[in-house]
């Protein structure tokens, strides 16, 4: 590596990409496989050297503080996981209409294999819905320079810019050259009012302005080196199309391809698709195979682009798997090659061992609790949240019966009961209940729903990493009562197994109970301990340095 190299994860690529190109501010809500953007980031905000960085309570509000500061002047940097985007998805497509004053970047992680996700989706799909440029690295360099790179286009189109990852590249590490950085963008914020006000007749302005500006996004996309052609001298009608991971699944099986070489290639790295390098590649190849991680984005793209005689292969034949990820052996199959030899191990069946709460877990106890209150129940349905909870629906507890999205638990638990179940429990996390619980609470109180939400209270995010809670756990029974529940039913239970039997009475009585009941099941998770102790250990030191 040269002297200004340094060996990052993808994801700390980005942030560094970002915090040297006058990054003002980054906001997120942590979500694997995105998570480490902001946290390198808090660490050096933490520490004074460098700029405002905050976890917030949703996506959506996270990407509008990053608009706000855009709007201010400032360069800013939102990060979320690709279903994250769904909840950000309102002002993510309407700031496509605004004038982008200070650069604004999305850099959104997909999971491909769902490691730790409910889906697949590709978030390349939102950039071109919203009409807007995506950048899609395949390493840890294009990730610092694309992000670079990224700020500029922002401010150059007056548009926001994606940076799309996939899970591979957030979490491995490649060493980085990386370049001085640029000064951070003074403050100032837009005099073009209209451009920023989204009234219909300014909208309508504003969407014909970022129609007219396609042409000269085609344009970027056409002549950016991140997109590069390989032609071949192979005698073979059959060339490879690659994006983002891809390319380098391709490359890992480069030396196999014979004496007559590799064909002809091209990998695409920015989007809108640059249509006529794909058209002069088409033009002396057949067939084209396509290789890239997550959906098949652009080899759907190319049954419009391309003229019907040339043959399409990649996802939706067949010749690479639909689901999960890619990877260099079934790349390897698409080309036609032969499996590499491997070892063959007989190995004997083994036990199932799903994944599991950590031993001491306040939830474990609150899913015992309320498993006993509902023996013998007639019409009972339980529905869970994401977190760690989510754990909660496999064996030993096999308390859940739901779980879909953020939130969920609530709004679906309103409609069971409304659809007749008479015993509906929802269980949320204190944290997924700031994120998208609070909502549907003001509907179940509005209609007086049957149900017992029980707010699992660990006083941190603990699924993503062991991030801070956003609000100290008794504001929790604050919120409750402020949109109304009735302040006899909103109670606070220590998650215990010693109290195990004082919380099935509580939780027999509030399901009985014909209104909304609010359980805060409260303990702290041990990693929150841990972390009061190591801040608490990092404030001794300091207070023994200043006194030295």
């Amino acid at each position: 590596m040269g002297i200004n190299d340094v060996v990052l994860l993808g994801d700390e690529a980005i942030a560094l990409g970002a915090l040297h190109s006058g990054l003002g501010a980054a906001y997120g809500y942590p979500g694997t496989p995105s998570t480490e953007i902001l946290e390198y980031l808090i660490g050096l905000y933490e520490k004074g050297s460098g700029p405002r960085a905050s976890w917030c309570a949703n996506e959506k509000t996270a990407y509008e503080e990053a608009l706000g500061a855009s709007f201010a002047g400032l360069r800013a940097l939102v990060t979320m996981k690709h279903v994250g985007l769904n909840v950000a998805a309102d002002p993510f497509v309407n700031s496509a209409l605004v004038a982008i004053k200070g650069g604004l970047v999305l850099a959104v992680a997909d999971d491909p294999g769902m490691h730790s996700s409910q889906d697949e989706q590709d978030s390349r799909f939102y950039a071109e819905f919203a009409m807007i440029p995506c950048l899609e690295p395949a390493n840890q360099r294009e990730a610092y320079e694309m992000t670079r790179e990224a700020f500029d286009l922002s401010e150059r189109f007056q548009v926001p810019v994606m940076i799309r990852i996939t899970t591979r590249l957030a979490h491995s590490r490649a060493g980085v050259g990386v370049r001085g950085a640029r000064a951070g963008n003074p403050l100032g914020k837009s005099t073009d009012k209209a451009a920023w006000t989204l009234l219909p007749g300014n909208a309508r302005r504003r969407y014909d302005r970022l129609c007219a500006i396609q042409a000269e996004l085609q344009a970027w996309s056409a002549a950016s080196p991140w997109n590069v052609a390989e032609a071949s001298s192979r005698a073979a009608d059959f060339a490879v199309i690659t994006g983002g991971l891809g390319r380098n699944y391709f490359e890992e099986n480069l030396g196999d391809l014979g004496v007559s070489g590799p064909p002809s290639r091209l990998h695409i790295a920015t989007y809108p698709l640059p249509i006529e390098k794909i058209r002069r590649l088409a033009a002396a190849n057949k067939r084209i195979l396509v290789i890239e991680e997550g959906a098949p984005f652009i080899e759907k793209a190319l049954r419009g682009i391309l003229p019907s005689g040339v043959e399409v292969n990649g996802k939706l034949d067949g010749k690479l798997p639909r689901t999960g990820e890619l990877n260099p052996d079934n790349v390897r199959a698409a080309l036609g090659l032969v499996p590499r030899p491997s070892a063959r191990i007989e190995v004997p069946p083994l036990p199932s061992r799903p994944p599991q709460l950590c031993q001491g877990c306040p939830h474990a106890d609150s899913y015992a609790a309320v498993a006993k209150a509902v023996e013998g129940l007639p019409s009972t349905l339980i529905t869970a949240d994401i977190g760690c909870y989510a754990l909660g629906a496999l064996p030993p507890f096999n308390v859940p019966e739901a779980l879909v999205c953020m939130g969920a638990s609530i709004s679906m638990a309103v409609g069971a009961a409304e659809a007749g179940y008479e015993n509906v429990v929802a269980f949320i996390g204190d944290s997924t209940f700031l994120h998208s619980g609070l909502t549907p609470l003001v509907d179940a109180v509005s209609r007086g729903a049957p149900i017992t939400i029980v707010i699992l209270d660990n006083s941190i995010t603990a699924m993503t990493g062991g991030q801070p809670a956003l609000l100290p756990s008794g504001r929790l029974e604050e919120i409750a009562r402020g949109v109304g529940v009735d302040v006899a039913h909103v109670l606070t239970i220590d998650a215990t197994r010693a109290a195990t039997d004082a919380n099935v009475a509580v939780f027999k009585r509030e399901i009985a109970h014909r209104g909304v009941s609010v359980v805060i099941a409260r303990r702290e998770c041990l990693e929150a301990i841990k972390a009061k102790k190591k801040k608490g250990s990092a404030a001794v030191e300091a207070a023994k340095e200043a006194c030295e």
